[in-house]
């Protein structure tokens, strides 16, 4: 711009396309070597440091992207990664986008990706979500793009905006009661098209579909088990509403959907639970529930409403407070470091802890998670 065969002439010279506050950023870094990143500017600097081939100032933004990731910024982070061509961002915003699908699909961001990033969301096979979730998101979205194109946000524009990305949505995997009350009133699908799809539900000679038929895979939930043993004694481990905790911590950031809890020694029975995630003291979510034992020495799931994003190297705490017959399967020979794929997990004692839990036995055996 300034120097060589190809310098400007003129004496002031405009740069529309980059955010004064970005390009500030990169003077910085070029002058002096520090980089001062926020949130409202990094995609603009981003776009800077790509535009004037400065690599360590894009690493810098890639990374510091990478560390405000979350359910609610990971559609737009998607769109923007394959926009500068980011493969790493790109699989961290896939990590978070597949776990807490739902979460994300219902994100306000998620109505601002552009047409393209909207058909590859769609199409994910590995999408932890109700296919009825997807429809809503599909819809919010094409609600979104009418404003923006100008249009009247009416049924037929939704569907013009949509594209071939409404035939992406799998809608005969619904059960036929959320195809009933949602996708079968929202007046996008032609009466012919929910015509058949009723029919493909009820009907024995089953009408060709334009929809996939086949459910997505979704993703398959890992389980940290932390015991070597298990046993029961008649005077040993009871239930009585008395908090069982631990805290872990692991190296790389997971999702964690859930508990594994132990059930009952003394035959089949019933207990309220309620299942706790913190950070620091705060509640990152809770869930009560009930869940059956069948008097046999397995571990049994209780999910929370929706996974919860686990940073690394910082330590959690997971509780449970059960209620129902006393007598109790436990652990025993826990272990302090736990490899679980790729994942290491690290368990200590916690305070929280009022019914005897603690790192070498217990309760909470296993922590479900998605990585």
């Amino acid at each position: 711009m300034f120097y060589g065969d190809l310098a400007e002439v003129k004496s002031e010279i405009h740069i529309p396309d980059v955010e004064p506050a970005a390009f500030l950023i990169l003077l910085k870094y070029m002058y002096s070597d520090e980089i001062d990143l926020e949130a409202d500017t990094v995609l603009a600097t981003l776009y800077a440091a790509k535009k004037y081939i400065v690599p360590a100032l894009a690493k810098a933004c890639v990374t510091f992207l990478e560390t405000s990731l979350e359910a609610k910024n990971a559609c737009v982070l998607l769109s923007q990664s394959r926009l500068f061509e980011e493969p790493e961002l790109t699989q961290r915003c896939w990590e978070v986008i597949d776990a807490q699908a739902e979460m994300a699909l219902r994100s306000e961001g998620f109505c601002e990706i552009d047409w393209q990033t909207l058909e590859i969301i769609v199409t994910r096979e590995a999408l932890n979500a109700k296919e009825a979730v997807v429809f809503e998101a599909v819809l919010s979205w094409a609600e979104a793009e009418c404003k923006r194109q100008g249009l009247p946000v009416t049924a037929r524009n939704k569907r013009h905006v949509l594209g071939p990305a409404l035939y992406l949505v799998r809608i005969p995997t619904m059960s036929l009661e959320e195809f009933a009350n949602g996708a079968a009133q929202s007046d996008v699908l032609t009466l012919e098209e929910t015509r058949s799809i009723f029919l493909w539900y009820t009907a024995a000679n089953k009408p060709p579909l334009s929809f996939p038929l086949t459910k997505r895979k979704g993703l398959a939930p890992q389980r940290c088990h932390r015991f070597q043993s298990s046993a029961y004694r008649s005077n040993q481990w009871r239930y009585r509403g008395r908090c069982d905790s631990i805290q872990f911590a692991v190296d790389r950031r997971v999702f964690v959907a859930g508990l594994g809890l132990y059930g009952s020694s003394a035959g089949k029975a019933e207990y309220s639970v309620k299942i706790e995630l913190k950070r620091l003291g705060l509640v990152l979510a809770q869930k009560r529930t009930r869940f059956v034992s069948d008097g046999s020495s397995s571990t049994f799931p209780v999910w929370f409403e929706h996974p919860v994003q686990v940073e690394q190297d910082t330590f959690y705490t997971a509780s449970a407070v059960l209620d129902g017959s006393e007598l109790s399967y436990f652990g025993q020979e826990g272990m302090t470091e736990v490899q679980c794929g790729k994942v290491t997990f690290q368990f200590q004692c916690s305070s929280d802890s009022t019914n005897g839990t603690g790192v070498q036995g217990g309760q909470i055996p296993e922590l479900i998670f998605y990585a």
